[in-house]
């Protein structure tokens, strides 16, 4: 009897010689700090750029606050980034940031999941535009349906946030935005082409309209093909190309009623038509399984500036994450609503914020049809003056079915020299259960939230265009939910249960160079993630990856290179399959072909290295990829 569950996640591979691991070391990673001698350093994937004295950033509290005052562990992606990088998929970008692993069934379009600090996929909350996303149904963002082109900055948060946003931030917090338009009009279209039958079209337009810019606007769609390659490379699968069509688009939309008050909308929308190799594929009756993806979120937020010292943000906000299969019928929806009315008063040096939030979950699943809320207090202060910064927050969230939860964290900096600081924190995070978990046949109605305590400490130089940091952190998990033996669920099979401890634990490095006209950056990754009852290594996740890049200006063109390496995983809680370890070697050029049009030029997996980011998966190997924008400046 075939046990049908949601579709099982995927995950990611590392690993390299303790002599590339101590190079990479001496290089590590992204990092771009504040004109301040003491200002915190911003992480940045390749294409590090310095941000200006005006860059600031929204995920760390919510609250839209300049890098300098941040005490946490963040990463910044920009757009000229994303576009530099040549990737497809969201999760490819993401790969390349300190902290960060991916796994993947095969090709873009498939099962993906992201590894924040060694912690499962689930345990990251993800926000497009500020609107939550989430499956009730796999538990956490089903990142394959997310479109990278619509995509114009990433900002990533690792450690708990559960004290600002709630259940699931036990990993951390991804934060995606769109364009938003200013400025006179600007439109952009953008072709591509790679290998593997790669093709890919986008178009945009931004600007401002109307007295001083009262009406900014930006629009964008996008359209990729590909006609892939066979998912599975063992097994009993169809040994066709599995192909994926993606089509996307996006609109925002701002209105500034006065100097004080302003109104945004957003909506983005994303289909994804991807072929997979079913586990019950039989050559007898050959059959072309095919995943259909669709993702839907919209927004409305109303900010107020009541005073040059008091602020409100109320917004609502609603996204539907489906998916299904064919000609294997599988169906499942999630629709997530929110609504958030968050207060910030500034005094002097002290920050002080109130939000009052709710969040109605709704799965559908044949045969459920279940929902459940969660509303929630949370209060933080902040206090940053000369070389003491400091940031408190705590939370209590309500739920429909199990109860209250209260979370809390505690951050402090201190710039004990001229561009060094040291920070410290401890937070404590938690996950709802699914309702899936809750309500399937395998579900239990006693089932509590998975639970995490972490603390991590931190170092960080930056002077000029060179920065470094360190950060230690361990995150111990309690009340892990795993499939468990025969239980008080419907099914025979085996019940859910909350049977199982783990530790994310490690050390990250990052940091990046400039030296005679050459941008080095890269990152390395020292992590132990296990399970606390076994002593096991943690299924896909690698205790060594790194990255090392290098970026130049010759002529008019912009060069670059970067090794992308991880150790040895076990595709199997066992820690009985292997997938060894790896390293990729990858090219991009860009240059001015004339004044509206720019050239970009991709090659990844130089080498064509034959590696898998999950067991019996194929990945893409050599890849090209090619592509011709117009952007009128």
């Amino acid at each position: 009897m075939k046990i049908r569950t949601p579709r099982a996640r995927r995950m990611a591979p590392l690993c390299l010689r303790p002599c590339v691991l101590a190079v990479l070391s001496l290089v590590s990673a992204q990092v771009v700090a504040q004109a301040q001698p003491w200002a915190a350093p911003v992480l940045l994937a390749q294409n590090a750029r310095m941000p200006s004295l005006q860059d600031t950033m929204v995920t760390a509290t919510r609250t839209e606050q300049p890098l300098a005052d941040l005490v946490a562990d963040v990463s910044i992606v920009d757009r000229e980034t994303i576009e530099g990088s040549g990737a497809t998929g969201l999760a490819d970008v993401l790969a390349r940031l300190p902290g960060i692993e991916i796994s993947r069934n095969g090709g873009v379009g498939n099962a993906s999941s992201v590894f924040l600090r060694g912690a499962e996929s689930r345990f990251t909350a993800v926000y497009i535009d500020g609107v939550r996303i989430d499956s009730q149904s796999t538990g956490g963002a089903q990142w394959e349906q997310i479109p990278l082109s619509q995509i114009d900055r990433i900002e990533v948060l690792r450690g708990p946030a559960a004290a600002v946003y709630g259940s699931d931030a036990i990993g951390g917090v991804i934060q995606l935005f769109t364009r938003r338009g200013e400025g006179p009009a600007r439109p952009s279209v953008g072709v591509g082409i790679g290998n593997q039958g790669t093709r890919k079209i986008e178009a945009g337009i931004s600007g401002a309209a109307g007295q001083d810019g009262v009406f900014d606007y930006s629009l964008g769609i996008a359209r990729e093909i590909s006609d892939g390659f066979d998912a599975k490379v063992s097994g009993s699968h169809n040994p066709d190309r599995d192909s994926y069509q993606s089509t996307s688009g996006n609109a925002r939309l701002g209105l500034r009623i006065n100097a004080r008050h302003r109104l945004d909308a957003t909506l983005l929308a994303s289909r994804m038509k991807s072929g997979y190799d079913d586990f019950s594929y039989s050559p007898a009756k050959p059959t072309d399984d095919r995943n259909m993806n669709r993702l839907r979120t919209a927004g409305l937020t109303w900010a107020a500036q009541w005073s040059d010292v008091y602020s409100t943000r109320v917004s609502i906000t609603d996204s539907v994450n489906r998916y299904e299969t064919t000609p294997s019928l599988y169906l499942t929806e999630t629709q997530l609503r929110g609504y958030l009315w968050q207060n910030d008063f500034r005094w002097g040096a002290h920050r002080f914020s109130a939000a009052l939030e709710r969040r109605e979950d709704d799965l559908q699943n044949a045969p459920i049809q279940n929902g459940r809320s969660q509303d929630a207090l949370a209060l933080g202060y902040g206090f940053n003056a000369g070389r003491h910064t400091l940031q408190l927050n705590v939370r209590h969230d309500s739920d429909s079915e199990f109860g209250g939860k209260d979370t809390g964290s505690a951050s402090y900096g201190y710039a004990f020299a001229p561009r060094w600081r040291a920070t410290a924190s401890v937070g404590t995070a938690f996950r709802a259960p699914t309702l899936y978990h809750r309500f399937s046949e395998y579900g239990v109605a006693t089932l509590q939230p998975e639970t995490s305590r972490n603390a991590e400490l931190g170092l960080r130089y930056a002077q000029d265009r060179s920065s470094f940091s360190v950060v230690a952190y361990r995150n111990r998990v309690s009340n892990l939910i795993s499939f468990a033996g025969a239980g008080t669920c419907a099914s025979a099979f085996g019940c859910y249960a909350n049977t199982a401890r783990a530790q994310y634990e490690g050390v990250t490095f990052a940091g990046s160079y400039h030296l005679s006209g050459v941008q080095l950056h890269g990152s390395l990754d020292l992590q132990n993630p296990r399970d606390l009852d076994t002593g096991k290594q943690l299924a896909r996740r690698a205790k060594r990856h790194a990255t090392l890049g290098a970026d130049t200006r010759i002529a008019d063109w912009t060069l670059g290179a970067e090794v992308q390496a991880s150790g040895r995983r076990f595709d199997n809680a066992a820690n009985t399959n292997v997938l060894g370890g790896y390293a990729l070697f990858n090219l991009y050029a860009s240059t001015r072909i004339a004044r509206d049009y720019t050239l970009l030029a991709r090659i990844d997996n130089l080498a064509d290295k034959d590696y898998q980011l999950a067991r019996t998966y194929a990945t893409p190997g050599r890849t090209l990829y090619v592509g011709v924008k117009w952007a009128p400046q």
